[in-house]
């Protein structure tokens, strides 16, 4: 289905979505045209709703707190953004899973907004680097209209500012929100404003950066391979260099434990239906 001309009952006969848990965060088995499709339609219909580009990091922040792990499991729509998760669903019973990344998922949903003129907003990020990936996205999709644009202070926000910013937001225009503060901040930020923005946000991270050229991206045979953190972490190992040494050996060490688990209670669901169906019939009185 093409996205930027699907009609409304196109948009509304989705199919549903058949979510797994991986270390108990919710994983949605989607692709850029079902998500950009579900974004598409929760803009024209005015709604609050917010989505996760969920990766090894987010999972373990999640795990880490139970807090976090419940802002992400009441996302409207939770994609596969790093690799490694795409391989969980695979392994729990998904084989068409794919990726949903993060960076690819903005150009699809900017490119149907601007098919359908539904105006974007942009929060995250520093002026610079706004107007630059502003630039970008006029450049491409000369039909976008980009509503409004606002760099926060990379600081908590003080009340005032916050009710600033959200009024400005939702005087705008915008009917489709990008938020690139990064995990967690942007899930937490987006959690927090239901009810007070009507439409749909997404928490794209590192997106913005990476399509104003301010950050290197992974090459595509990294990235197919799992080993973007790697990439990554050699272009800033200062600030990841923790990071990834906490989180990710416990992920795989974790997720194994999932995997040895429900195995074992699978093998016992059908040790239990063996004796089942080959038991003699009871005798009834």
């Amino acid at each position: 289905m093409d996205v930027a001309t699907a009609s409304d009952a196109e948009l509304s006969s989705l199919a549903a979505l058949e979510p797994r848990y991986v270390l108990g965060q919710r994983l949605d088995a989607t692709t850029y045209t079902d998500a950009t499709a579900r974004i598409v339609d929760w803009a024209k219909r005015g709604e609050f709703r917010y989505v996760c580009l969920s990766n090894v990091h987010m999972v373990m922040e999640g795990w880490d707190s139970a807090e976090f792990r419940e802002i992400i499991n009441a996302a409207d729509l939770i994609t596969t953004d790093g690799v490694p998760l795409v391989w969980c669903l695979r392994s729990l019973g998904v084989p068409s899973a794919v990726r949903v990344y993060g960076p690819d998922l903005t150009l699809h949903v900017c490119a149907a907004a601007a098919q359908q003129q539904l105006p974007i907003g942009l929060y995250g990020g520093t002026a610079q680097s706004l107007k630059e990936f502003a630039a970008y996205l006029q450049s491409r999709f000369p039909a976008i209209e980009i509503a409004c644009s606002i760099a926060p202070p990379f600081r908590p926000l003080t009340v005032a500012e916050d009710v600033a910013y959200t009024k400005q937001l939702a005087e705008s225009g915008a009917r489709i929100l990008f938020v690139g503060i990064g995990c967690p901040k942007q899930e937490i930020w987006m959690s927090k404003h239901r009810g007070r923005l009507n439409m749909p946000m997404l928490g794209v991270g590192a997106a913005f950066d990476f399509h104003a050229g301010r950050v290197k991206q992974a090459p595509a045979w990294l990235q197919a391979i799992g080993l973007e953190w790697l990439f990554r972490l050699l272009m800033e190992p200062r600030r990841l260099w923790r990071r990834y040494a906490w989180h990710n050996p416990r992920f795989v060490l974790f997720f194994i434990g999932q995997l040895l688990r429900e195995h074992k209670g699978t093998s016992v669901c059908q040790e239990d239906s063996a004796r089942i169906s080959t038991s003699e019939p009871i005798d009834k009185f």
